[in-house]
Protein backbone atom coordinates (compact mmCIF):
# COMPACT_ATOMS: atom_id res chain seq x y z
CA UNK A 1 0.00 0.00 0.00
CA UNK A 2 1.25 3.81 -0.79
CA UNK A 3 1.47 5.25 2.14
CA UNK A 4 2.54 8.20 1.17
CA UNK A 5 -0.59 8.81 -1.09
CA UNK A 6 -3.13 8.75 1.31
CA UNK A 7 -0.27 11.37 3.53
CA UNK A 8 0.28 13.79 0.06
CA UNK A 9 -3.63 13.71 -0.20
CA UNK A 10 -4.04 14.99 3.04
CA UNK A 11 -1.20 16.32 4.39
CA UNK A 12 -2.30 15.68 7.61
CA UNK A 13 0.80 14.15 9.05
CA UNK A 14 4.51 15.47 9.29
CA UNK A 15 5.83 12.20 7.52
CA UNK A 16 9.59 12.08 7.26
CA UNK A 17 11.42 15.70 7.99
CA UNK A 18 8.32 17.13 6.91
CA UNK A 19 8.61 19.68 10.31
CA UNK A 20 4.68 20.80 11.39
CA UNK A 21 5.54 24.58 10.38
CA UNK A 22 5.63 23.01 6.29
CA UNK A 23 2.46 20.71 6.61
CA UNK A 24 0.41 23.82 8.14
CA UNK A 25 1.75 25.71 5.78
CA UNK A 26 0.63 23.20 2.68
CA UNK A 27 -2.85 22.57 5.19
CA UNK A 28 -3.90 25.97 4.60
CA UNK A 29 -3.22 26.02 1.04
CA UNK A 30 -6.08 23.47 1.05
CA UNK A 31 -8.26 25.51 3.66
CA UNK A 32 -7.90 28.88 1.37
CA UNK A 33 -8.24 27.10 -1.58
CA UNK A 34 -12.24 26.06 0.45
CA UNK A 35 -12.75 29.48 1.65
CA UNK A 36 -12.13 31.89 -1.96
CA UNK A 37 -14.31 29.31 -3.86
CA UNK A 38 -17.28 29.02 -1.19
CA UNK A 39 -18.99 32.47 -2.10
CA UNK A 40 -19.22 30.92 -5.65
CA UNK A 41 -20.02 27.48 -4.32
CA UNK A 42 -22.82 28.81 -2.49
CA UNK A 43 -24.74 30.83 -5.39
CA UNK A 44 -24.30 27.44 -7.30
CA UNK A 45 -26.00 25.38 -4.58
CA UNK A 46 -29.20 28.27 -4.65
CA UNK A 47 -29.41 28.22 -8.01
CA UNK A 48 -29.74 24.85 -8.56
CA UNK A 49 -31.98 24.18 -5.61
CA UNK A 50 -33.84 27.16 -5.87
CA UNK A 51 -36.27 28.37 -8.98
CA UNK A 52 -36.57 31.54 -7.41
CA UNK A 53 -33.16 32.60 -8.82
CA UNK A 54 -32.93 32.80 -12.67
CA UNK A 55 -29.02 33.89 -13.06
CA UNK A 56 -26.07 34.66 -11.16
CA UNK A 57 -26.43 38.27 -10.72
CA UNK A 58 -29.47 38.23 -9.55
CA UNK A 59 -28.52 35.40 -7.21
CA UNK A 60 -25.82 37.19 -5.98
CA UNK A 61 -27.68 40.09 -5.58
CA UNK A 62 -30.55 38.76 -3.55
CA UNK A 63 -27.99 37.02 -1.37
CA UNK A 64 -26.15 40.34 -0.48
CA UNK A 65 -29.60 42.02 0.13
CA UNK A 66 -31.54 39.75 2.32
CA UNK A 67 -28.49 37.87 3.59
CA UNK A 68 -25.16 39.96 3.93
CA UNK A 69 -21.80 39.07 3.18
CA UNK A 70 -22.11 36.13 5.39
CA UNK A 71 -24.71 34.71 2.92
CA UNK A 72 -22.28 33.52 1.08
CA UNK A 73 -20.24 31.70 3.53
CA UNK A 74 -22.74 29.83 4.98
CA UNK A 75 -22.13 25.99 5.92
CA UNK A 76 -17.97 26.76 5.09
CA UNK A 77 -16.50 25.22 7.96
CA UNK A 78 -17.82 21.93 6.86
CA UNK A 79 -15.63 21.30 4.03
CA UNK A 80 -12.25 23.23 5.61
CA UNK A 81 -12.64 20.73 8.44
CA UNK A 82 -12.99 17.32 6.11
CA UNK A 83 -11.25 18.73 2.66
CA UNK A 84 -7.76 16.94 4.54
CA UNK A 85 -9.51 13.53 4.96
CA UNK A 86 -11.71 13.35 1.68
CA UNK A 87 -8.86 14.21 0.09
CA UNK A 88 -6.62 11.47 1.19
CA UNK A 89 -9.12 9.43 0.26
CA UNK A 90 -9.56 10.15 -3.28
CA UNK A 91 -5.44 10.39 -3.67
CA UNK A 92 -4.68 7.46 -1.68
CA UNK A 93 -7.36 5.10 -3.20
CA UNK A 94 -6.65 6.42 -6.86
CA UNK A 95 -3.03 5.77 -6.39
CA UNK A 96 -3.32 2.24 -4.92
CA UNK A 97 -6.09 1.28 -6.83
CA UNK A 98 -3.48 2.31 -9.74
CA UNK A 99 -0.36 -0.19 -8.05
CA UNK A 100 -2.70 -3.08 -7.85
CA UNK A 101 -3.90 -2.63 -11.88
CA UNK A 102 -0.12 -2.18 -12.45
CA UNK A 103 0.94 -5.12 -10.77
CA UNK A 104 -1.85 -7.65 -12.03
CA UNK A 105 -1.02 -6.49 -15.68
CA UNK A 106 2.45 -7.54 -15.17
CA UNK A 107 4.40 -4.31 -16.13
CA UNK A 108 7.82 -3.48 -15.26
CA UNK A 109 7.98 -0.74 -12.69
CA UNK A 110 8.78 1.66 -15.32
CA UNK A 111 6.12 1.34 -17.66
CA UNK A 112 3.05 3.79 -18.01
CA UNK A 113 -0.12 2.92 -16.90
CA UNK A 114 -2.84 2.22 -19.42
CA UNK A 115 -5.42 4.77 -19.62
CA UNK A 116 -8.32 2.35 -18.53
CA UNK A 117 -6.36 1.44 -15.45
CA UNK A 118 -6.15 5.29 -14.63
CA UNK A 119 -9.68 5.27 -15.61
CA UNK A 120 -10.83 2.61 -13.25
CA UNK A 121 -8.71 3.88 -10.58
CA UNK A 122 -10.50 7.77 -10.05
CA UNK A 123 -13.62 6.20 -10.17
CA UNK A 124 -12.95 4.02 -7.63
CA UNK A 125 -11.04 7.05 -5.21
CA UNK A 126 -14.63 9.19 -6.05
CA UNK A 127 -16.99 6.68 -4.51
CA UNK A 128 -14.89 5.60 -1.73
CA UNK A 129 -14.30 9.23 -0.64
CA UNK A 130 -18.38 9.28 -0.36
CA UNK A 131 -18.62 7.29 3.05
CA UNK A 132 -16.76 10.20 4.30
CA UNK A 133 -17.71 13.15 2.72
CA UNK A 134 -21.44 13.00 2.26
CA UNK A 135 -22.26 13.77 5.98
CA UNK A 136 -20.19 16.78 5.70
CA UNK A 137 -21.64 17.75 2.38
CA UNK A 138 -25.43 17.69 3.20
CA UNK A 139 -24.92 19.41 6.49
CA UNK A 140 -22.60 22.07 4.19
CA UNK A 141 -25.64 22.57 1.50
CA UNK A 142 -28.64 22.44 3.93
CA UNK A 143 -26.64 25.27 5.59
CA UNK A 144 -26.02 27.39 2.16
CA UNK A 145 -29.81 26.89 1.68
CA UNK A 146 -30.95 28.22 4.68
CA UNK A 147 -32.50 31.73 4.69
CA UNK A 148 -35.13 31.88 7.54
CA UNK A 149 -33.44 34.22 9.52
CA UNK A 150 -33.17 36.81 7.01
CA UNK A 151 -36.62 36.24 5.16
CA UNK A 152 -40.35 38.07 6.38
CA UNK A 153 -41.29 40.15 9.21
CA UNK A 154 -41.02 37.49 12.15
CA UNK A 155 -37.70 39.03 13.65
CA UNK A 156 -37.96 36.43 16.14
CA UNK A 157 -38.24 33.60 14.01
CA UNK A 158 -35.08 31.29 14.59
CA UNK A 159 -33.19 29.25 11.74
CA UNK A 160 -34.09 25.12 11.95
CA UNK A 161 -30.40 24.86 11.75
CA UNK A 162 -28.12 27.19 14.25
CA UNK A 163 -24.60 25.59 13.07
CA UNK A 164 -22.87 23.12 11.41
CA UNK A 165 -22.97 20.55 14.75
CA UNK A 166 -26.58 21.67 15.47
CA UNK A 167 -27.61 20.68 11.78
CA UNK A 168 -25.22 17.85 11.80
CA UNK A 169 -26.95 16.30 14.83
CA UNK A 170 -30.49 17.24 13.84
CA UNK A 171 -30.20 15.53 10.91
CA UNK A 172 -29.26 12.37 12.84
CA UNK A 173 -32.40 12.66 14.89
CA UNK A 174 -34.98 13.42 13.02
CA UNK A 175 -33.85 10.80 10.25
CA UNK A 176 -31.40 8.50 11.76
CA UNK A 177 -27.69 8.33 10.84
CA UNK A 178 -28.50 7.36 7.42
CA UNK A 179 -30.35 10.82 6.96
CA UNK A 180 -26.62 11.86 7.07
CA UNK A 181 -26.00 10.11 3.51
CA UNK A 182 -29.32 11.39 2.03
CA UNK A 183 -28.17 12.11 -2.10
CA UNK A 184 -25.18 9.64 -1.14
CA UNK A 185 -26.33 7.91 -4.62
CA UNK A 186 -26.14 11.39 -6.51
CA UNK A 187 -22.70 11.76 -5.10
CA UNK A 188 -20.90 8.72 -5.51
CA UNK A 189 -22.67 9.13 -9.22
CA UNK A 190 -20.95 12.34 -9.63
CA UNK A 191 -17.90 12.04 -8.08
CA UNK A 192 -16.81 8.69 -9.43
CA UNK A 193 -17.29 9.20 -13.08
CA UNK A 194 -15.83 12.99 -12.48
CA UNK A 195 -12.57 11.80 -10.76
CA UNK A 196 -12.00 9.28 -13.17
CA UNK A 197 -12.27 12.09 -15.53
CA UNK A 198 -10.52 14.20 -13.35
CA UNK A 199 -7.11 11.94 -13.20
CA UNK A 200 -7.40 10.30 -16.90
CA UNK A 201 -7.49 13.90 -18.29
CA UNK A 202 -4.40 15.36 -15.80
CA UNK A 203 -2.30 12.24 -16.89
CA UNK A 204 -3.22 12.72 -20.52
CA UNK A 205 -2.24 16.62 -20.61
CA UNK A 206 1.01 15.83 -18.48
CA UNK A 207 1.89 12.98 -21.38
CA UNK A 208 1.66 15.62 -23.99
CA UNK A 209 3.01 18.46 -22.57
CA UNK A 210 5.99 16.78 -21.56
CA UNK A 211 9.28 16.82 -23.10
CA UNK A 212 9.29 12.99 -23.17
CA UNK A 213 5.74 12.89 -24.54
CA UNK A 214 4.41 9.00 -23.86
CA UNK A 215 7.69 7.76 -23.17
CA UNK A 216 7.55 9.46 -20.19
CA UNK A 217 8.48 6.85 -16.94
CA UNK A 218 7.00 6.55 -13.96
CA UNK A 219 7.91 8.41 -10.65
CA UNK A 220 8.97 11.44 -13.36
CA UNK A 221 6.86 14.49 -12.40
CA UNK A 222 6.43 16.91 -15.07
CA UNK A 223 6.91 20.53 -14.62
CA UNK A 224 5.59 22.96 -12.74
CA UNK A 225 3.81 24.41 -15.14
CA UNK A 226 2.64 21.51 -16.85
CA UNK A 227 1.25 20.18 -13.44
CA UNK A 228 -0.63 23.47 -12.74
CA UNK A 229 -2.29 24.04 -16.25
CA UNK A 230 -2.98 19.83 -16.17
CA UNK A 231 -4.63 19.99 -13.20
CA UNK A 232 -6.91 23.11 -13.69
CA UNK A 233 -7.74 21.62 -17.30
CA UNK A 234 -8.84 18.29 -15.48
CA UNK A 235 -10.96 19.70 -13.01
CA UNK A 236 -12.91 21.76 -15.62
CA UNK A 237 -13.29 18.50 -17.56
CA UNK A 238 -14.27 16.88 -14.03
CA UNK A 239 -17.22 19.04 -13.12
CA UNK A 240 -18.45 18.76 -17.15
CA UNK A 241 -19.09 15.24 -16.11
CA UNK A 242 -20.39 15.94 -12.81
CA UNK A 243 -22.57 19.09 -12.94
CA UNK A 244 -25.82 17.13 -13.63
CA UNK A 245 -25.17 14.54 -10.60
CA UNK A 246 -24.68 17.46 -8.85
CA UNK A 247 -27.79 19.17 -9.37
CA UNK A 248 -29.26 15.76 -8.49
CA UNK A 249 -27.65 15.77 -5.29
CA UNK A 250 -27.76 19.40 -4.02
CA UNK A 251 -31.97 18.49 -4.86
CA UNK A 252 -32.20 15.25 -2.92
CA UNK A 253 -30.05 16.87 0.04
CA UNK A 254 -32.64 19.70 0.63
CA UNK A 255 -35.42 18.25 0.19
CA UNK A 256 -37.04 18.17 3.35
CA UNK A 257 -36.50 21.17 4.09
CA UNK A 258 -39.67 22.85 3.31
CA UNK A 259 -41.86 19.82 1.85
CA UNK A 260 -40.81 16.67 0.60
CA UNK A 261 -41.10 16.54 -3.12
CA UNK A 262 -38.66 13.82 -4.58
CA UNK A 263 -39.25 10.01 -3.84
CA UNK A 264 -35.60 9.20 -5.18
CA UNK A 265 -32.96 10.11 -7.57
CA UNK A 266 -34.62 8.43 -10.45
CA UNK A 267 -38.03 10.36 -9.92
CA UNK A 268 -36.14 13.79 -8.83
CA UNK A 269 -34.39 13.53 -12.20
CA UNK A 270 -37.85 12.79 -14.35
CA UNK A 271 -39.47 15.75 -12.13
CA UNK A 272 -36.66 18.13 -12.44
CA UNK A 273 -36.70 17.12 -16.09
CA UNK A 274 -40.29 17.58 -16.65
CA UNK A 275 -40.47 20.83 -14.95
CA UNK A 276 -37.80 22.92 -16.09
CA UNK A 277 -36.31 20.87 -18.98
CA UNK A 278 -32.80 18.91 -19.71
CA UNK A 279 -30.57 22.45 -19.20
CA UNK A 280 -31.95 21.91 -15.51
CA UNK A 281 -29.01 18.92 -15.52
CA UNK A 282 -26.27 21.53 -16.18
CA UNK A 283 -27.00 24.73 -13.99
CA UNK A 284 -23.60 26.08 -12.14
CA UNK A 285 -22.01 24.53 -14.73
CA UNK A 286 -20.07 27.74 -15.50
CA UNK A 287 -19.69 28.82 -12.05
CA UNK A 288 -18.40 24.91 -11.37
CA UNK A 289 -15.61 25.53 -14.29
CA UNK A 290 -14.89 28.71 -13.05
CA UNK A 291 -13.84 28.13 -9.48
CA UNK A 292 -12.42 24.52 -10.39
CA UNK A 293 -9.07 26.10 -12.70
CA UNK A 294 -7.49 27.72 -9.87
CA UNK A 295 -8.74 25.40 -7.14
CA UNK A 296 -7.38 21.86 -8.81
CA UNK A 297 -4.88 24.14 -10.38
CA UNK A 298 -3.12 24.46 -6.40
CA UNK A 299 -4.36 21.11 -5.25
CA UNK A 300 -1.94 19.33 -8.04
CA UNK A 301 0.75 21.62 -7.15
CA UNK A 302 -0.17 20.51 -3.22
CA UNK A 303 0.02 16.92 -4.66
CA UNK A 304 3.01 16.74 -6.22
CA UNK A 305 4.80 19.08 -4.10
CA UNK A 306 3.99 16.95 -0.49
CA UNK A 307 4.55 13.74 -2.67
CA UNK A 308 8.04 14.54 -3.83
CA UNK A 309 9.28 15.50 -0.35
CA UNK A 310 7.95 12.53 1.49
CA UNK A 311 9.20 10.35 -1.57
CA UNK A 312 12.62 12.27 -1.28
CA UNK A 313 13.02 11.67 2.35
CA UNK A 314 12.29 8.33 2.36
Amino acid sequence: MQLADFIAGSVGDFPNGLTARDNLGIAKTGAFGVAVGHPLDTVKVKMQTQRKFTGVWQCIRTTCRTEGMYGFYKGMSMPITTVSVSSSVVFGTYRNALQVFHQLSFKSADAPSAKWHIFLSGLAGGIAQVSVMSPADIVKVCLQCQTEPYEGSDLKARPKYRGPVHCLFTIAREEGVLGLYRGAGALALRDGPSFATYFLVYNTVCEWLSPDNNSQPVGKKPDWKVVMFAGGLSGMCGWCIGTPMDVIKARLQTDGMDKRRYRGLLHCIRESVRIEGPGVLFKGLALNCIRAFPVNMAVFVMYELVLSLIRTES
